[in-house]
């Protein structure tokens, strides 16, 4: 599993670099263990031969910013997931990177559009099924940086969102986006998988057995649909 976690610029000014990316590393490394996986942790990811992306496995994004992959890389990550070899884990703001590549959105199912609200908050668990869902019961009490989204995937099946009533609308750049408010969804790319996750901005998340089997579900969603179970080295 490579587990990408760099931040890069934005082209306007500096990425809200995230003090929970130690955390995570720590994190989605002790589950990738658990799934049998070799973890490779990618803070440049000039570090990752496209042949190595093209074998397949499991990418962990936790970036934010202009992450500069390759078009080499970029067009093995797309066929690679298209064909089953390579699954997608996405993590919070990974929704906000790769403004520059067109179609990036279609790798994690839609793109970041601002976060008005960061707060206490009612989960409602949409699939009460999916195995990153299946221990939250129907409601999950949450605090976390909230996302708006554009062009989430018709596809995209969303397992976790706002419950009602839970946001308030007069906040500054506050909008209810015709998707509404999900937090975390899954689907299929080709024979390839993908699964996404909004919440894991605090330092509590990846401490918090919950949120980690939250996460340890959605890995396992991924490696039941085919995905190469050692990445490359």
């Amino acid at each position: 599993m490579f587990i990408v976690t760099q931040v890069s610029p934005y082209p306007d000014g500096p990425a809200g670099v995230h003090g929970v990316l130690g955390q995570a590393i720590t994190g989605l490394t002790e589950l990738a263990g658990l799934a049998g996986l070799n973890a490779h942790v990618v803070s440049e990811v000039s570090e990752i031969a496209p042949t190595h992306l093209a074998r397949g496995g499991v990418l962990a994004l936790f970036t934010i910013g202009e992450t500069p992959w390759s078009k080499e890389q970029r067009a093995a990550i797309s066929s690679s997931l298209s064909e089953g070899q390579l699954a997608v884990l996405a993590v919070h703001s990974a929704t906000d990177a790769c403004r520059g590549w067109e179609g990036y959105e279609r790798i994690v199912g839609a793109r970041f559009d601002g976060h008005p609200w960061t707060q206490e908050f009612s989960v409602e668990v949409v699939d009460a099924t999916h195995p990153s869902t299946s221990h939250l019961g129907d409601r999950w009490e949450w605090k976390d940086e909230v996302y708006l989204f554009s062009g989430l995937r018709d596809d995209a099946h969303v397992l976790l969102r706002v419950a009602p009533g839970q946001l308030d609308m007069d906040a500054p750049e506050a909008k209810t986006p015709e998707c509404g408010f999900p937090l975390a969804w899954c689907f299929s790319e080709g024979t390839g998988r993908v699964f996404y996750t909004s919440l894991g901005h605090f330092p509590h998340a990846w401490e918090n057995p919950k949120y980690m089997r939250h996460v340890s579900g959605g890995l396992s969603w991924l490696l039941d649909g085919g995905a190469e179970n050692t990445a490359a080295s």
